[in-house]
């Protein structure tokens, strides 16, 4: 049974050389749906996503020896000092320094961009965790080098699950699990594993358009909600129902069912909106026009056929997914009928994609 203390790093050099990397992470778009969390960023129930493509963030890292131990770091986005991201990446530092204290040895410049307008209501922060992670275990590869492949990814994932529990999914693969659960193999807590079986044809590249209904910032915030679902009346019965759709999505993805895919997915998004109107406080993130995109979207595969469905994060916006050979007349109906829904008419053509890379 691996713990914690597996990934703690007692042995390792100092560098005395300046360096930096480069990777990009993607974020990831949950199909059952991770609400609820125990101490430490522990998932309250497990969580399966699609990795995507193009929404990503970029990350560079530079290290420079220091003599005193301690939490130093500078922080760029788009080449210009943040302030406003320091607390979220002082946090992290401060989580990870038990499992890395090789980081207190080193002042870091971390500069950062996203390839999707920051503030458009897509999550940046399992992307951007994500690639701080990778940046982070590229220079434990360098002070700890001794350690087999799956430790690196399995060591990057939990740290990123500690600055953002979502970006534990978006390190490797294109369907990630997080959570231990019967029926994925090797599923852990501790951090996201790639889906270990063979998945059906009708999901290769799927498509993800995601619709920018609303770029303002929520008004409860994911943690905020996550710490509600403690005393939520409906939680046992969540937790329960989020196993046992990961064991029917399991069947579907290696069956190509898209029709029982279509159900589940827009049944998890909306029972993970449920969750936030019964809590106490209650609270909606969805907007009326996330509303209307729905009932559109029902409404054009119903008359079409076309296997096309939504998902919904914890905002407003809408995740449009379909199979790529249906691409075109998605896209079509997308550009024609649900851009007028969208902020600005604005939205963002993705695909799966497979976890970070070093640039």
């Amino acid at each position: 049974m691996m713990n914690l203390s597996t990934y703690k790093t007692a042995n390792y050099k100092k560098l005395n050389e300046k360096g930096s990397f480069t990777f990009s992470a993607p974020s990831n778009i949950a199909l059952v749906k991770y609400w609820g969390k125990k101490e430490s960023q522990i998932p309250a129930n497990p969580s399966l996503s699609f990795t995507l493509n193009h929404c990503k963030t970029m990350t560079t890292l530079t290290y420079e020896t220091k003599d005193e131990k301690s939490i130093s770091f500078d922080l760029l986005f788009e080449g210009q000092p943040k302030e406003s991201f320091r607390p979220k990446i002082q946090k992290y530092f401060e989580r990870i320094q038990d499992l890395c204290p090789y980081i207190l040895d080193y002042h870091f410049t971390i500069d950062t961009q996203n390839t999707f307008p920051h503030s458009s209501g897509i999550a940046s922060s399992a992307s951007g965790m994500a690639a701080l992670s990778a940046n982070i275990i590229a220079l434990e590869r360098l002070v700890n080098p001794d350690q087999s492949e799956d430790y690196y990814e399995q060591k990057a994932s939990l740290l990123a699950r500690l600055g953002s529990g979502s970006a534990c999914r978006s390190i490797k693969g294109n369907i990630v699990v997080w959570g231990e659960t019967a029926s994925i193999e090797n599923s852990s807590d501790l951090f996201g594993v790639a889906f270990p079986y063979e998945v059906h044809s009708v999901f290769n590249n799927y498509q993800d358009t995601i619709l920018l209904v609303d770029k303002g910032e929520k008004q409860v915030s994911s943690t905020v909600g996550h710490e509600l679902m403690h005393h939520h009346p409906f939680a046992a019965k969540r937790f329960e129902q989020a196993h046992e759709n990961i064991a029917k999505l399991k069947n579907i993805l290696q069956s190509g069912d898209l029709e029982a895919f279509i159900a589940l997915v827009e049944s998890e998004a909306l029972t993970l909106h449920a969750m936030m109107m019964t809590s106490m406080p209650y609270f909606m993130l969805m907007k009326p026009n996330t509303l209307e995109i729905i009932n559109q979207i029902w409404k054009f595969r119903q008359e079409t056929k076309v296997p096309v469905c939504f998902t919904l994060d914890a905002g407003a916006n809408v995740h449009v997914l379909y199979p790529e050979k249906h691409k075109t007349e998605v896209q079509d109906f997308i550009q024609n009928e649900l851009s007028k829904y969208c902020q600005n008419n604005q939205f963002i053509h993705d695909e799966m994609g497979f976890g970070v890379k070093e640039l």
